[in-house]
């Protein structure tokens, strides 16, 4: 595939996944997802307690794209409330699991350009450190530019240095993988842990499908567990504005970048995705086309999630 071919299908893609267009909108969550959970890990209602941030213009609300996220973990027994103000002491108390996806500074809620200014304040980002030290979990979420502009602050002051812009395959065929990357054990972009190996045979996870996104590094001094590794072939876009790409386009080679890891802070455990609608389920566009965990190539999407819940609520501990 030709580059221009190549940049030709990903600007497409790019467009119908997240541009702060009216074609969003199109974006709606699959209500009628509602996979097997083979042992839920807690009876109905009496699981920790999981906050989903609303505080921040997110993309990913769970009343929202992330609803079919939010009551597959009710169904493992989580109760999932929203996090609807900043973070403090107060507010992240009694919460075991943060989840914070594609947020934004309220500068950039009409226009995806650049620059992207951090969502979060120091005094919320103090506030999530301390609490992860003192054994809080964190699930960060940061899809392709803008979002990882807007939570590079946050992901820093634990070692994660996220890339603000687009990553790809080059000459990958997009569309025949259902416009994302797989990430398999065959090929040793999946990585083996506690995560993708579950608590049983039938938790065992031999793929999982991203959809664009971008890819992230961590400082040489910080350990960290990779879950999605990207190969040689991976390139991160760096546009200054969202999904608008041209042949002088900066990019970067992300070979050895991730696209998903985990690691321990103090007794807290911290998990950075770079990318969101893994997470979810939904139909984009006038032909309903599945895109998240309810996509055909990415049936294994699910319980790699509630494996990742697992592992953040100290099950495999």
């Amino acid at each position: 595939m030709s580059r221009n071919r190549s940049l030709t299908l990903y600007l497409a893609l790019a467009i119908l996944v997240a541009a702060p267009l009216p074609v969003t909108a199109q974006q709606r969550p699959d209500l009628e997802f509602r996979p097997l959970i083979i042992d839920p890990a807690f009876e109905i209602g009496t699981g920790p307690v999981v906050l989903i941030d609303e505080a921040h213009f997110n993309f990913h609300t769970a009343e929202g794209r992330y609803k079919p996220f939010a009551e597959l973990l009710r169904r493992d027994g989580y109760i999932v409330r929203p996090a609807a103000t900043e973070f403090t002491e107060l507010s992240l108390a009694g919460a075991r699991i943060l989840v914070i996806s594609n947020a934004l500074n309220e500068d950039d809620v009409e226009e995806w350009m650049l620059p992207n200014p951090s969502a979060f304040t120091r005094s919320e980002i103090e506030a999530v450190g301390t609490w992860v030290q003192s054994g809080g979990s964190l699930l960060l979420i940061a899809d392709h530019m803008p979002f990882p502009g807007a939570a590079s602050e946050l992901a820093a002051y634990f070692g994660l240095l996220f890339t603000n812009g687009y990553a790809r395959r080059e000459g990958f065929d997009i569309e025949g993988a259902g416009g994302g990357m797989i990430f398999t054990r065959a090929d040793g972009s999946l990585r083996p842990h506690p995560i993708t190996n579950g608590r049983s045979v039938g938790e065992h996870i031999e793929s999982v499908t991203t959809f664009t996104g971008q890819a992230f590094r961590a400082h040489p001094k910080t350990p960290i567990d990779p879950l999605l590794v990207m190969g040689d072939d991976v390139v991160v876009l760096l546009p200054k504005v969202a999904a608008q790409f041209t042949d002088t386009t900066p990019q970067l080679a992300a070979v050895g970048w991730f696209q998903g890891a985990v690691l321990r802070h103090g007794t807290g455990q911290v998990a950075a995705f770079g990318e969101a609608a893994m997470f979810s389920a939904q139909v984009a566009g006038a032909e309903r086309s599945p895109m998240g965990m309810n996509a055909p190539s990415a049936e294994e999407n699910y319980q790699f999630l509630l494996n990742l819940m697992h592992w953040l609520s100290g099950l495999f501990d």
